[in-house]
């Protein structure tokens, strides 16, 4: 090894190899001496023996990088996925088995080079938000041994934090990929439902559950989620949209609008730091060029209750309802406990709760036509080891608050760091969106994690600086440039977010084109029309589209309105919108102003 390796988040390793400073098993042994000087950290259930994990890293010498977009990174698994070869226990020592085959996300990542090391600790069977429900012992805060580490995915969030690992797999069904990543101050990324196959995944709620990814940035986050996804026609959870999902890496729009619950209506549990630390992301946004909008957040809560006080606890008894009758007592006793109320709900109470949240979900769809995302505290407090002990289930249901309702929603989310308190634990906070939106909010959150001036985990690592975005269109995607309503924080832009869009940059038209007000419209927006001379150059925006997104994009555009090739400075042609000449005898013609936004500003005088 010919450098100091240190941190071990994406862009250092990949440095890293490509000036041959390392090699991928010289990384490996790091990561092993590292995990052996933590010693008895409760963290890993399963550890690879070095020696196969070493032969894993070897094996890629010789490998075309440029095609291994996770080439020699290391990971950690949750102990309720599969790894062929290596025991799966949920956290159930008499559950235990030897799977043949791994997981599809496992799968997907060793095929993109990517180096599986070992099995992680969590809550038993995926259930709770605490990380206290093993008989593996309870991996604690990285900051604060007094302190939880937050669950269910528990170990896997630690070994992110310590610097043991690159990235990790969680699972989030309540809360569980995001809570950990709080109290350890990572990123959890939650995707969208069925975006990751659960194909190996031992179920927790089926239709709810949900492979998350713990890593040190959200650019890192994003990447194993590129390769992590895809359709699975073996998991029936799976959804056909993940082979079409956005998972390129944006650049953060330069306004925006974002969705914040009511001062008052927030949730501390008593916390005398958290407050203020919420305050300064939400200021942070506003920075950022966002406007923050106050949303109702009735329904979200009311959702979230849901999940434990509904009938989907009914789910966690039919994934392992047969092993709990067969085994009661193999079971911790507060997992045990929460299960078997599975038992209780009828039919009809499940059709019932169903259609409630039927009707959640189409009260919160009207958030998501004003807002780009939704900030909240990822967990409004954290607890301490004793403190779960003696209160196990009060204190979890706090921890959910912010969380329980997000898969019953349907919705995906980014979680980062948010700063740290005075008493020296981290808080954090997360952006949500609704499915298939991870590449949307992933640049904003990585913006916001960078304003809290933190370090990577535990590690005191600096952030690596952001990600390039490219310059060329990615295959697949269109580019169009929008110069109204559509632009970012105004109205129609979530016909944009919706589909996938991504913002590229702000731009101006070539000189050759006139725009006029076409107020008659609702909401009033701007026609744009090409002219021979005494044209103008014109404020706008760039924007990029998934190609298969674009036709349904293009069918809500009214008339006079329609999309051809705009011209831009410098010479670029890109597809935008273009209005019918007729126009000229309808709208007011406001070129001089030199674009939309300069004409709403003179309206709101």
């Amino acid at each position: 090894m010919t450098a100091k390796l240190e941190s071990l988040d994406f862009a250092a390793l990949n440095a890293g190899y490509a000036s041959a400073a390392f090699s991928p098993e010289q990384v490996v042994r790091e990561v092993y001496a590292r995990i052996a000087r933590r010693g008895d950290d409760k963290v890993w259930i399963h550890l690879a023996p070095e020696e196969q994990a070493s032969a894993a890293a070897r094996a890629l010498a010789g490998r075309d990088r440029a095609s291994l977009p996770l080439y020699g990174l290391p990971f950690a698994i949750k102990d309720n996925i599969d790894w062929a070869g290596h025991p799966t226990t949920a956290a159930c020592p008499a559950y235990r088995y030897v799977p043949e085959r791994s997981a599809a996300v496992v799968e997907r990542l060793i095929a993109a080079g990517a180096v599986p090391v070992g099995k992680t600790n969590l809550d038993q069977f995926a259930t709770g938000l605490v990380g206290t429900r093993s008989p593996y012992g309870a991996p604690s805060s990285v900051f604060d041994p007094r302190y939880i580490s937050g669950g269910s995915s528990s170990g896997s969030a630690v070994a992110v934090a310590a610097g043991l690992v690159s990235f990790s797999l969680g699972t989030d069904t309540a809360g569980s990929g995001r809570v950990p990543a709080a109290f350890n101050n990572i990123v959890g990324l939650k995707p969208s439902r069925g975006l990751i196959s659960n194909r190996g995944v031992v179920p927790a709620c089926r239709s709810l559950d949900c492979v998350s990814i713990f890593a040190l940035t959200a650019a890192d986050a994003l990447g194993a989620l590129r390769a992590a996804a895809g359709y699975d026609a073996e998991d029936p959870f799976s959804r056909p949209e993940a082979d079409r999902a956005a998972l390129a890496w944006g650049a953060v729009p330069p306004r925006f609008r974002f969705g914040v619950p009511a001062p008052d209506r927030l949730e501390f549990f008593g916390n005398p730091h958290n407050p203020a630390l919420f305050a300064a992301a939400r200021g942070a946004l506003e920075e950022l060029g966002g406007t923050a909008v106050e949303i109702d957040e009735a329904p979200f809560v009311e959702a979230a209750r849901l999940l434990y006080e509904g009938p989907w606890l009914a789910e966690r008894y039919a994934a392992i309802g047969e092993f709990l009758r067969a085994q009661p007592e193999a079971l911790h006793p507060v997992t045990r406990a929460i299960v078997e109320q599975g038992a209780r709900p009828s039919a009809v109470e499940a059709f019932e709760a169903y259609y409630r949240l039927k009707a959640l979900r189409r009260a919160v769809a009207r958030v998501w036509t004003e807002v780009h995302a939704l900030l909240m505290p990822t967990a409004g407090t954290a607890y301490t080891l004793s403190q779960v002990e003696a209160e196990p289930l009060r204190l979890n249901a706090n921890l959910g608050r912010y969380t329980n309702f997000v898969n019953l929603l349907d919705l995906c989310g980014v979680a980062v760091p948010a700063g740290f308190a005075p008493d020296g634990l981290p808080f954090g906070v997360t952006l949500l969106a609704p499915a298939f939106r991870e590449a949307a909010i992933a640049p904003l959150a990585d913006a916001l994690h960078r304003r809290a001036g933190v370090t990577l985990g535990a590690t005191g690592q600096p952030l690596p600086p952001p990600p390039a975005t490219s310059d060329g269109v990615p295959p697949g995607w269109v580019r169009l440039c929008v110069i109204g309503a559509h632009m970012a924080g105004l109205p129609l832009n979530p016909q944009l977010t919706e589909r996938g869009g991504r913002f590229v940059r702000e731009a101006r038209t070539a000189p050759q084109y006139r725009l006029y007000a076409l107020a008659h419209l609702d909401p009033p927006r701007p026609g744009m029309v090409r002219v021979a001379d005494e044209g103008g150059s014109l404020a706008l925006e760039v924007w990029e589209l998934p190609e298969a997104e674009l036709g349904g994009f293009v069918a809500a555009i009214p008339p006079p309105l329609g999309i051809g090739t705009v011209t831009l400075a410098g010479g670029e042609q890109v597809k935008g919108f273009l209005a019918e000449p007729y126009v000229l005898a309808q709208g007011e013609d406001i070129t001089a102003l030199g674009g939309w936004r300069a004409y709403l500003a003179r309206r709101a005088r």
